[in-house]
């Protein structure tokens, strides 16, 4: 290993190579959608075996970070792909069919982070966010309330013009235009009553079930982005979770 990389002398060889790529997927040397040099080429690089880099890659690639390609190589993974898209969203017809959503942004303001944007967005309280509320429709129909807040100094400029201009997801957005990839997300899922305002957005009566879904969304070395608060009217649809 070279010495101009400090890797934790502790962790097995090949998780310290993919630490490496990962610090150079944070710098920027790489970016979503392109190719990363060959295993042979970071064997090189970083003197160790193609063996070692291999187990690196096939690690990378299994938390959807990179992606082979038969043939062509391996690439950075991205948003923009049709198959990854709505990668993160769970919300499904009862019978398991997939829909693509229609977006409706209601709004886009800035704010200050108070103590519980703060702690999920690992900012200080009182540090400026921005904050989306829009409604995800499926057939025509408002079935998600989504409650979005934002770093204001990661996401400048960001705007209810510029989500509603852009042909994408968020997180496609995020990507291509702030350089910023979600890499995983953590969920906390609960049955909750419509209040007010969720129950006349979606189109249900007060104090009907929704269910909640408070989400952290990280991007490379689990440095959280985005904190989503999403209330889903499941009368016709459920969360669908594939596991193993």
């Amino acid at each position: 290993m070279t010495k101009s990389h400090s890797t934790p002398t502790f962790r097995p060889l090949y998780e310290q190579i993919k630490i490496l790529i990962t610090q150079s997927l944070v710098a920027g040397e790489w970016r979503p959608g392109e190719v990363i040099p060959s295993e042979l080429e970071l064997a090189n690089r970083f003197k160790v075996s193609q063996g070692t880099v291999r187990k690196a890659i096939d690690a990378l690639a299994a938390e959807n970070i990179l992606v082979r390609r038969q043939g062509k190589g391996t690439f950075v993974a991205t948003h923009t792909e049709e198959h990854t898209q709505y990668r993160f969203l769970r919300i499904v017809e009862l019978s398991g069919k997939k829909e693509v959503p229609v977006n409706e942004v209601l709004y886009c303001e800035r704010g200050k982070a108070d103590s519980t944007a703060a702690e999920r967005l690992g900012l200080k309280r009182g540090a400026p966010i921005v904050m989306v509320r829009r409604l995800l429709k499926f057939s025509g129909e408002p079935l998600i309330l989504d409650d979005i807040y934002l770093s204001a100094t990661l996401f400048k400029g960001m705007s209810e013009a510029l989500i509603n201009e852009f042909d994408g997801t968020l997180y496609s957005l995020y990507e291509s235009r702030y350089g910023t990839r979600i890499i995983r997300a953590e969920e906390r899922i609960q049955a909750i009553a419509a209040d007010e305002t969720a129950a006349k957005l979606l189109g249900v009566a007060p104090d009907s079930p929704l269910l909640d879904i408070d989400r952290v969304a990280y991007t490379y070395s689990d440095q959280p982005v985005e904190w989503r608060v999403s209330r889903c009217n499941t009368t016709r649809h459920c969360y669908l979770n594939e596991l193993g």
